[in-house]
């Protein structure tokens, strides 16, 4: 048996919010164990300031205008995340040997090979006294990736650890769906794995953009919001009309546009946001999933309950929450992160050829020690 890794993973995805940072061990194969998961908000400023910078930035070339503020911010981000580390690490006994440090997302382009993670990992090291990994995605793009999905190794490890019999569909609905299909192998063509995964298409982006604009609140939990409003269905068939699916493998949300519910009150503009949101996730995902196959929902699009009962509705095959499994989907991905860290430093593939569109499988993060 290798060397069991200990990794505290941590994440920040395009909601924005704050941060979820995870203690795992493993060995960066097929052993792994879910140690402590603790989540952590933004102050106001950081989260105000890094929602009216994404704003901004709409290219490559918006990244060189805004490179005095996006330093300033980066730095702020990471003082953050070392007070993360450093009081994630008092709730435990466990010491750890790598941080898997993700940083927050402010721009991906996947046609221009271009994304931006907010996030020092040489700075980080210094504050916490710990070993980092980080810039996870650059990697891969230099082999012809698209920066993204990598959680579908992660995926197939816990596939593998809880016996989840094939075929499985892992949705991930943060701002943006991605997924992670996990077929029967076919021993005959000698493959080990059959399986691919992607983007999907929009998941909460345009929600709780809407309900940021139209209310002091960040996201509409449980979906109450949208529950209370109507559905202006000529608005809502207009806008699936004109809906192209991206040929990227990978989004950003500033591929979707919620302009069409412009005029409406906050309540129909989240109810029509959320069935919009609904037929094109399903949509999306009849393409892969049969009668046989088992949807797994994880990230925070599964907690509104309202759009995920639309889905149930709108598609064929059992929907499931990943938490269904024991294990908590809010977390799945700051787990991935640590795990990529110990792959990192093994030197072990965290992108496929089926999973970003590489050339090769690829490993990926820089490794700092600044201490």
């Amino acid at each position: 048996m290798g060397k069991i890794y200990t990794a505290l993973g941590l994440m920040s995805g395009t909601s924005m919010d704050g941060v979820d940072a995870s203690i795992i061990q493993t060995d960066g194969k097929l052993k792994y164990k879910s140690i402590l998961d603790k989540y952590f908000q933004y102050p106001k400023g950081i989260y105000s300031n890094l929602t009216k910078l994404r704003e901004k930035i709409k290219s490559s070339e918006d990244l060189k205008k805004h490179q005095k503020k996006i330093k300033l911010l980066e730095k702020k981000i990471t003082i953050f995340h070392a007070k993360v580390v450093n009081k994630t690490l008092k709730k435990t006994k466990v010491s750890i040997d790598f941080i898997g440090f993700h940083g927050q997302t402010i721009f991906h382009n996947s046609k221009k090979k271009s994304t931006k993670q907010l996030g020092n990992g040489s700075l980080l090291s210094k504050l916490t006294k710990k070993k980092v990994v980080y810039n996870f995605r650059q990697n891969d793009i230099k082999n012809g990736g698209e920066g993204a999905p990598l959680a579908p190794i992660f995926h197939d490890l816990i596939a593998n650890k809880y016996k989840l019999n094939p075929p499985n569909i892992f949705i991930n609905i943060g701002g943006i769906s991605n997924f992670t299909y996990l077929g029967v192998p076919n021993i005959r063509a000698n493959k080990i794995k059959n399986w691919y995964a992607g983007d999907l298409c929009l998941g909460n982006c345009l929600i709780d953009q809407w309900i940021r604009k139209k209310s002091k609140n960040n996201f509409d939990k449980d979906g109450k919001i949208a529950k209370k409003g109507k559905i202006h269905i000529n608005k809502l068939k207009l806008a699936l009309q004109a809906y192209k699916p991206k040929k990227e493998n990978s989004l950003d949300i500033k591929d979707f546009d919620l302009s069409f519910v412009n005029g409406l009150s906050l309540k129909d503009g989240a109810a029509t946001l959320t069935e919009y949101t609904a037929h094109i996730l399903a949509h999306n995902l009849i393409v892969h999933a049969v009668n046989n196959t088992k949807i797994i929902l994880c990230g925070g699009g599964r907690k509104n309950t309202f759009l995920v009962k639309k889905l149930k509705k709108k598609l064929p095959c059992p929907i499931l929450l990943i938490d269904d499994y024991g294990i908590n989907g809010d977390f799945v991905e700051s787990q991935a992160f640590g795990y990529f860290a110990i792959r990192s430093f093994l030197k072990l593939p965290i992108s496929f050829p089926n999973t970003t569109g590489c050339k090769k499988p690829c490993t990926g993060g820089v490794l700092v020690k600044n201490y």
